[in-house]
C-alpha cells in the first residue's frame, strides 16, 4: 500500500510543496518560485524537489493534491473563456440587471460601479420556453430558437455555452434538450447547465454561478490537462486530485467541468489547516491567518469546523456554491509602501510578487515591500532566506525604502520601515476584526494560528492588537495551506431548492428528495474509485422565517424514516440556531424550507504529526546566533536567534527572540514567550493587557 500524499499550494509568490507518510507522520517540505507565465513548471520543479528530499519515486506516491487561484486570477485579470448564454426570452439581461443595486463602495465612491458582465449582450441569447413556479411546462421549448442562438457563438467562435432558463432547478427538462442540441451541433464547446452547477432559486445568482463555471472550465481544462500531460510523460500514471473551495478534493480530470468549485481552492487548504491545527492543538475556537507573497486570507474555525458560505464571489461576481467562509485582503509579504498624493502612507494591495519581486530578491524589482521592511529591521536573516536557497540585499531594500518612502515624508529608514510595519499589522488586523468581531465572536476566546511565508513575523503584534492572548505557530508553517491539501478528505455537495413552509412538508417528498441527491452523491464517488466504506453522507438545510430574505444553513440527521415530528423538531432546533446567530428569535413565527443539501464525503486515511513529550525547560543559551533586531517601543536590542528544528518539545524560549526555519521566521517580541508542545507547534502567549 502507498502511504505518501503530496500537497501543491501554486501562490503569487511561490509554490509550496509538502510530502507526508501517513503512518509514520513525517513530512517534507520545500518551496519554488511560481512560473507566471507558464504554472506548470513551477509545480513540477517543487514536485522533482520533494522526490528528492523524501528519497522516494513517484511510485510511492498515493496521490497528489493541488490547490491553485488560477480561477480567481483568470476573473480578476479577464482572462477567461468567450462565453455564449442562452437563457428564457425576455431574461437576456439578468446579468446586467443583478438586482437593482450598486455595489456598497459606492455609498462613499460615487464613481464605483458593478462589474462588466462576463457575457457581452451579442452574446446572451433568449430561447422560446417556459417551465413555471411549480415545475410545469407552460410553453414548450421552440428548438428553431436554439438553433438560432447556436448560428451566432458559431459565428463568433465562442468557447463555452452556458444554459440558465427559468425555473430550471424545478424541472431540467428544457435545459437538458438544449444541451443535447448545443453538443451535437458544436461538440467540442463545453457546455455548463444551472440545473447541474447551481440547482436553486434566486435568478441572477444562478445564472451567474453557471457563467462563472463556463467562463472557467476551458480555462481550467486546459491547465489540468496540460500538467496530467506533463506528469504522464515524467512519472507515468499520476492520481491527481485538485482541492476545491469547500475544502474538500475533487479528481483532475472533472475539474474543468466542475470549475466553479475551484475559486479560492488554494487558500481553502489553509482553512482546512487550520481546522487540523485547532483539534490537535485543543484549541476548538481559531482564526487563520495566511499571510503569503501577494495576500493575507483570513479563516475562522468554530469549534475545530471551518465555516463555510454559499455566499461567495469574486471581485463582486456571485458564486451561490459551499466554501470554505474565507476573506483576502492585499497583505503579503510583497506588497507595496508607497506614498499617496496627500502623503499618507500606504501598504499594498498591489503586490510585487515573484516577478519583479521585492527589492531585496535582486530579481529586478525597486519598489518597497513589507519583506524589505522585514530585512531592514533586524527580523529576515539575509543569508538564511529559503534556508539559504535565496540570497537577501539588504542595500537594495534600503534604498527602496529609502527612495519611495523615507524621502517622500522626510523621516528616516528605520522610522519609515517601522511605519510600513505598523500599517500592514493594522490593515491585517482590521480585516480579522470585521470578518469575526463584527459576525458575534469574541476574539479573546481565539488562537490566532500563524500561516504563510510571512505569517510568523506578524502574528502576535496582530494578536496584540486584537486583545488576543495565544499565537500558533505549527511545523512548517510557511507551507501550512498545503499541509491542509494532504489532511483533506473528497468531497462534493449537492442542493435542491425545496421552499415550503414547515407544517406544510410531506415527510416522504423531503425523504425521497434527500434520497434522490445521495443517489448522485455516491455514483460519484463511484467515479472517483471511492470504498463503500470510507464514504460519509451528511444532511442540511436552509431555512428563515416567512418573509425573511436570507435564509441560515442547519445541519440534520440523516435517518431512513421521516415523519411528522422529525419535521417539528427541525423547525424548532431552527429557533436555537437563529437566536444564537442574531441573538433573538421568535418561536411563534412560521419557519421556511428553502434549500435541501447533501455533502459527501470521501474519507482519506488520518494524519498527525509525530507525538513527543515532553516537560517544560527554559532554553536560554542554546541559540544559533545572536543579531540586532528594531522594535517600535524598544528601539534596537540583542535578540537571540534560534534553529527551529534543533528546538525539542517542552523547550521554553523567551522574548525577544526569532526562530528560523528553511520556509518561514518566527518573531517573538518582548514580553512574550514560546513553548514548543509535542507536536512540535510554538505556542506564543502573550501578555495583554486585557487579560
Amino acid at each position: 500500500m502507498k502511504n505518501l500524499r503530496i500537497g501543491i499550494d501554486v501562490g503569487g509568490t511561490f509554490t509550496d510543496v509538502v510530502m507526508v507518510n501517513e503512518l509514520s507522520g513525517k513530512f517534507h517540505y520545500t518551496k519554488t518560485p511560481t512560473t507566471h507565465n507558464d504554472l506548470t513548471q513551477g509545480v513540477l520543479t517543487g514536485i522533482e524537489e520533494i522526490l528528492q528530499i523524501g528519497d522516494v519515486e513517484m511510485d510511492d506516491i498515493d496521490y497528489i493534491i493541488h490547490g491553485t487561484t488560477i480561477g480567481t486570477n483568470a476573473i480578476i485579470e479577464g482572462n477567461g473563456a468567450k462565453v455564449g448564454l442562452i437563457t428564457t426570452a425576455g431574461f437576456e439581461d439578468v446579468l446586467e440587471i443583478r438586482r437593482v443595486a450598486r455595489p456598497k463602495e459606492a455609498a462613499f465612491d460615487f464613481g464605483a460601479d458593478n462589474p462588466t458582465p462576463l457575457v457581452p449582450r451579442y452574446l446572451r441569447k433568449g430561447v422560446i420556453e417556459r417551465v413555471n413556479s411549480k415545475g410545469e411546462i407552460y410553453t414548450p421549448l421552440d428548438e428553431d430558437s436554439v438553433f438560432s442562438a447556436i448560428r451566432v457563438f458559431k459565428e463568433n467562435n465562442v468557447d463555452s455555452i452556458v444554459i440558465s432558463l427559468l425555473f430550471s432547478f424545478l424541472n431540467q427538462i428544457h435545459e437538458k434538450r438544449i444541451a443535447e442540441i448545443c453538443r451535437k451541433e458544436l461538440p467540442d464547446i463545453p457546455v455548463s447547465l444551472s440545473s447541474e452547477i447551481c440547482p436553486e432559486f434566486r435568478e441572477y445568482e444562478r445564472t451567474c454561478t453557471t457563467v462563472m463555471n463556463g467562463y472557467l472550465g476551458p480555462v481550467i481544462k486546459k491547465y489540468m490537462n496540460k500538467l496530467i500531460d506533463q506528469l504522464k510523460d515524467q512519472y507515468g500514471n499520476v492520481n491527481l486530485q485538485i482541492m476545491q473551495s469547500s475544502g474538500g478534493t475533487m479528481a483532475a480530470h472533472i475539474a474543468g467541468d466542475h470549475a466553479a468549485h475551484l475559486i479560492n481552492s488554494g487558500p481553502a487548504g489553509g482553512a482546512i489547516a487550520t481546522a487540523f491545527i485547532s483539534t490537535m492543538t485543543d484549541n476548538e475556537m481559531a482564526i487563520g491567518a495566511d499571510m503569503g507573497g501577494t495576500t493575507f486570507d483570513i479563516s475562522i474555525i468554530d469549534k475545530n469546523l471551518p465555516k463555510t458560505t454559499t455566499w461567495g464571489g469574486v471581485n463582486n461576481y456571485p458564486v451561490k456554491l459551499p466554501m470554505v467562509d474565507l476573506k483576502t485582503i492585499g497583505a503579503g509579504g510583497g506588497s507595496i509602501a508607497w506614498v499617496d498624493v496627500a502623503g499618507a502612507l500606504n501598504v499594498g494591495p498591489k503586490s510585487a510578487g515573484s516577478s519583479p519581486g521585492p527589492a531585496c530578491y535582486g530579481w529586478g524589482g525597486v519598489l518597497p515591500t513589507v519583506s524589505d521592511t522585514n530585512l531592514i529591521l533586524g527580523r529576515l536573516n539575509p543569508d538564511y532566506f529559503l534556508g539559504g536557497k535565496l540570497s537577501l540585499f539588504p542595500k537594495k531594500a534600503a534604498k527602496a525604502i529609502k527612495n519611495h518612502v523615507a524621502d517622500k515624508l522626510g523621516i528616516g529608514i528605520e522610522e519609515a520601515a517601522a511605519g510600513i510595519l505598523r500599517i500592514v499589522n493594522a490593515n491585517m488586523a482590521k480585516g480579522i476584526s470585521k470578518n469575526s468581531v463584527e459576525r458575534g465572536y469574541d476574539l479573546r476566546e481565539f488562537s490566532l494560528v500563524a500561516m504563510g511565508g510571512a505569517a510568523a513575523l506578524h502574528a502576535v503584534d496582530i494578536a496584540k492588537e486584537l486583545s488576543m492572548n495565544r499565537v500558533i505557530v505549527p511545523p512548517m508553517s510557511g507551507n501550512f495551506s498545503a499541509v491542509g491539501f494532504v489532511v483533506a478528505d473528497i468531497q462534493h455537495d449537492f442542493v435542491r431548492t425545496f421552499i415550503k413552509q414547515d407544517c406544510q412538508v410531506n415527510p416522504n417528498d423531503f425523504l425521497n428528495t434527500f434520497l434522490a441527491m445521495e443517489k448522485e452523491a455516491l455514483l460519484q464517488m463511484e467515479k472517483e474509485n471511492v470504498p463503500e466504506q470510507d464514504i460519509d453522507l451528511t444532511w442540511s438545510a436552509d431555512l428563515r422565517y416567512e418573509g425573511q430574505s436570507w435564509e441560515l444553513n442547519a445541519p440534520l440527521e440523516p435517518i431512513k424514516e421521516v415523519d411528522i415530528n422529525y419535521i417539528k423538531n427541525i423547525a424548532l432546533n431552527f429557533h436555537e440556531l437563529h437566536q444564537q446567530v442574531y441573538s433573538y428569535a421568535e418561536p411563534l413565527e412560521i419557519v421556511e424550507f428553502v434549500n435541501l443539501r447533501v455533502r459527501v464525503k470521501g474519507k482519506n486515511r488520518p494524519v498527525s504529526f509525530s507525538l513527543e513529550k515532553a516537560e517544560i525547560m527554559l532554553v536560554e543559551n542554546g541559540g544559533k546566533d545572536e543579531r540586532q533586531v528594531y522594535f517600535e517601543n524598544n528601539g534596537w536590542e540583542k535578540t537571540q536567534v534560534f534553529e527551529r528544528k534543533l528546538l525539542s518539545a517542552g523547550n521554553k524560549i523567551v522574548g525577544p527572540c526569532l526562530v528560523e526555519e528553511t520556509i518561514s521566521t518566527t518573531l517573538i517580541p518582548p514580553d512574550s514567550f514560546g513553548i514548543i508542545d509535542e507536536f512540535g507547534n510554538i505556542i506564543i502567549e502573550i501578555e495583554n493587557e486585557s487579560h
